[in-house]
């Protein structure tokens, strides 16, 4: 790494709808500095690096993971190329910061960790859906046991939003909801409630021009004295009566009282002393697209856990490669158990 007193220089590889705010949410960060943008087409991320003030663009990968360049690379590309790139990046001794999901399964995702870990790098996943405030703010009021013994949740994150205009590749993925989406929202229950020991899912294909599942129920059950975690996704697009896009909805029954989410980020605590109510906003940063404020302006947050790892030994950011993979054995067990229509329990991490 860098000199301690000196940004840590990376490169963006990738120039798409995500890779802008992605960019914008480093600019808030002090610490780090982006000295180039990768994208296979050429144009794509000179007219990134012209907008951001980046003094670098190239399709040459090879030219870009030259030793001596970089700290780290920050990947914002397609899918199917996560496990080559962040390969050919550990290959360069670089640490790798990867956009969720990781990859396409979870086989290729468990080489991934592998091969940083093999190579002696850091490997960390950008998964900023636990960084929006309002969800902190749900986290915090359970840790301080505002609620008592959680023992039953529902989060929900379904919208009639047109989420194929901004992101037209999602209409092809032979898998959709549960990995776009699921990943976002099983994490958020990991991080709220801990490890799951066990999964069942239903899913459903409303849209008739695209690949994959648009609609997810998954039934979780987490920790020792087990809370029942019940989430629904859903990008259907049909009319609802309350489209609040993207706020994920939460409710929590406790054995002292509930905590319930609504749109507008207001939180109810309700306990026998009354109702408490506060609001939690995103952060009002400039440069996000109001449609995705609240997803938008957690990158901030994100970016400043990773990269304080990056910095700080001593550190261990909430979202690792080895942390995001008991993720996506909830999702690919979620698969699993939708082909199956049967629950599964899953192993604990010292029998994986």
């Amino acid at each position: 790494m860098s000199d301690a007193s000196l940004p840590l220089k990376f490169a963006l590889l990738g120039a798409g709808f995500w890779a802008r705010y992605q960019l914008a949410a480093w600019q808030e960060v002090a610490g780090a500095q982006c000295v180039a943008i990768y994208n296979r087409t050429l144009a794509k991320a000179q007219r990134l690096a012209h907008e951001f003030g980046v003094p670098c663009a190239t399709d040459d990968l090879k030219m870009l993971l030259r030793p001596g360049q970089l700290d780290f690379v920050d990947i914002v590309t397609d899918l199917a190329s996560h496990p080559h790139l962040v390969q050919r990046t550990a290959e360069c001794g670089l640490a790798v910061i990867c956009q969720k999901p990781l990859a396409a399964s979870l086989a290729e995702a468990e080489q991934m960790v592998a091969a940083c870990r093999q190579a002696g790098v850091p490997l960390l996943v950008h998964e900023n859906w636990r960084w929006q405030r309002p969800i902190r703010a749900v986290a915090a009021a359970l840790a301080r046991g505002a609620i008592g013994r959680p023992f039953r949740a529902r989060i929900d994150m379904i919208s009639g939003f047109p989420v194929f205009q901004n992101q037209p590749f999602l209409r092809d993925l032979e898998q959709f909801i549960l990995t776009d989406l699921g990943t976002h929202i099983l994490d958020v229950a990991r991080f709220l409630f801990g490890e799951a020991s066990s999964v069942y899912c239903q899913t459903h294909h409303v849209h008739p021009d695209i690949r994959g599942e648009d609609v997810a129920t998954v039934v979780t059950r987490h920790g020792a004295e087990p809370t029942t975690v019940v989430c629904n996704l859903a990008y259907a697009e049909n009319h609802l009566e309350r489209e609040c896009f993207p706020q994920t909805l939460l409710f929590i029954e406790g054995s002292a009282g509930s905590l319930e989410l609504l749109p507008g980020y207001e939180l109810r605590t309700t306990t026998a002393q009354g109702t408490v109510r506060s609001v939690h906003p995103p952060a009002p940063y400039s440069w996000v697209d109001p449609a995705y404020a609240v997803v938008q302006s957690s990158i901030v947050d994100c970016h400043r856990d990773l990269l304080r790892g990056l910095r700080d030994p001593q550190h261990v950011p909430e979202t690792t490669g080895d942390d995001n993979l008991r993720t996506l054995r909830l999702v690919f067990t979620a698969y699993e158990s939708a082909a199956t229509s049967q629950a599964i329990r899953l192993r604990g991490d010292a029998d994986v």
